[in-house]
């Protein structure tokens, strides 16, 4: 039998369009539209952070007409994929923003603060006059935020979901934060696409591995740490050393750390080295961030519900795998001054993670003159902040339209990080289909090129770097 010929009165679907608007070259600003004839779908909606001429772009139109999105898919609540949400709702997006539910809440904590922030040092450049622009403005504020969270649309994990006629997606657990996920769109076309988002580490402290990957025609995956590998329990020790020797000569430690996941994965590592000696009882820990503190409470409540995206142990061990009692924490500005005049030693963790602003400046603006004191970075510090310039060495930092100089030790201690090395990633794709084409996203240009190397020659999958602002067709 022959077969049926075409119905006219429904063409065949254009393959859909994929640019890559962010994320390409930077381990942040991540943004990638899906077009197709029926779907516009923006896959994260992430601020740009480090260099200045990055930061820039945060105040660019969107490359589209955002009243033209029909919908927003957010892998995870860190600012790189969430924070530029407002800003598309200020310039007429009105779609849902399909997201977990963890990852939801988050969001709230994430852009609430991310708002705050903004209008702060705004307010800060206008009275000290280190701004260029008069008067200085936020990116967004507050009204802004409260717009935009008006349009979360949680989706269960695991199911599939009916974006537009003929758009599917489906969220997996992504193992990297509390609520993460990589996504899995399939267009009216019949053709597919994957997202890995922020990928986790199997040896993730607090959280189950991510779910592998099964499968797609194209396939984004994040390459923070494409030319490297983690060694969990050398950072462990290195970590325990600096606490220790800093305590010994009566300096505090400053820990800049992501309010969302890595506070939780500091203060967990700081139960241990309570329980084993090495961080005495009589150093308090002070957690001075009201975000990471907000977002500290989300991770006691899934501890509470015994969520399905924490460890067992975590489970079994309940809310104290995240109290290193002594315990103090600085929700209001007051409490955070009078940090300034407890006497050491102490250990104090702050946001942001990479120094980028928060309350963790006024720390090191503080702490950083006195060699007895040490700054301990504990997780990936990108390109342009100060947390990269401290690690590379930096002699002195410029804050608050000053240069301050760099005196205390300072510890890179990057493999506490949530996200999958090299080798996890090759792990995670090994097994399923190969992809017609894979894009290393989400990477500075040499962990990209090594992470597309390295799946070309280990499971002979056509790997590609794009360009920003690239786009390709979904096939």
């Amino acid at each position: 039998m022959s077969e049926a010929a075409p119905d006219p009165a429904r063409p065949v679907p254009r393959p859909a369009l994929l640019s890559f608007l962010g994320g390409v070259g930077t381990v942040t600003g991540s943004k990638f539209l899906v077009e197709s004839d029926r779907a516009r779908i923006l896959v994260d909606c992430g601020l740009f952070q480090g260099f200045a001429d990055l930061r820039r772009r945060n105040w660019e139109r969107f490359a589209r007409d955002a009243a033209d999105i029909h919908a927003v898919v957010v892998t995870h609540a860190h600012l790189d994929h969430c924070g530029y949400l407002p800003r598309l709702v200020r310039q007429g997006f009105r779609g849902p923003i399909l997201t977990s539910a963890h990852t939801a809440r988050l969001i709230g904590i994430v852009l609430r603060d991310s708002a705050r922030l903004q209008m702060e040092a705004a307010r800060h450049a206008d009275e000290h006059g280190w701004s260029r622009h008069r008067p200085a403005k936020p990116l967004y504020d507050d009204s802004d935020v409260e717009k935009t969270l008006a349009f979360l649309d949680t989706v269960p994990v695991g199911e599939d979901v009916e974006i537009t006629a003929g758009t599917r997606l489906r969220l997996h657990h992504g193992g990297h934060i509390l609520g993460s996920a990589w996504a899995h769109l399939t267009m009216e076309d019949g053709h597919t696409l994957a997202a890995s988002g922020d990928l986790g580490r199997p040896g993730h402290p607090l959280l189950r591995p991510p779910e592998p990957f099964s499968g797609a025609d194209v396939l984004l995956v994040e390459s923070t740490y494409g030319d490297r590998r983690h060694e969990q329990e050398s950072a462990r020790t290195a970590f325990a050393a600096v606490i220790e020797r800093t305590v010994a000569r009566g300096g505090t430690v400053v820990i800049p750390s992501f309010a969302v996941d890595r506070t939780e994965v500091v203060l967990h590592e700081l139960t241990r080295l309570r329980e084993n000696g090495i961080l005495p009882r009589s150093v308090p820990v002070y957690v001075d961030s009201p975000m990471a503190l907000a977002a500290l409470d989300v991770y006691r409540d899934a501890v509470r519900e015994r969520s399905a995206e924490l460890r067992p142990e975590i489970l079994a061990q309940g809310e104290a795998a995240l109290s290193p009692e002594p315990f103090q924490a600085a929700r209001t500005v007051q409490e955070s001054i009078d940090i300034n005049s407890a006497p050491g030693p102490a250990v104090v963790v702050s946001s942001a993670g990479m120094a980028t602003g928060g309350r963790v400046l006024h720390h090191l603006h503080r702490l950083l003159p006195d060699p007895r004191n040490a700054v301990v970075v504990v997780g990936f510090a990108a390109a342009g902040t100060r947390a990269r310039d401290l690690v590379d060495g930096a002699r002195v930092l410029k804050m608050f339209g000053e240069y301050v100089p760099v005196r205390a030790e300072v510890a890179d201690v990057p493999h506490f990080s949530a996200h999958a090395d090299a080798g996890q990633i090759v792990d995670w794709l090994r097994g399923a289909p190969p992809p017609h084409t894979t894009y290393l996203v989400h990477g500075e240009p040499g962990a990209s090129d090594a992470l597309r190397d390295r799946i070309d020659r280990e499971l002979g999958w056509t790997a590609v770097v794009p360009r920003s602002g690239e786009a390709v067709l979904v096939r």
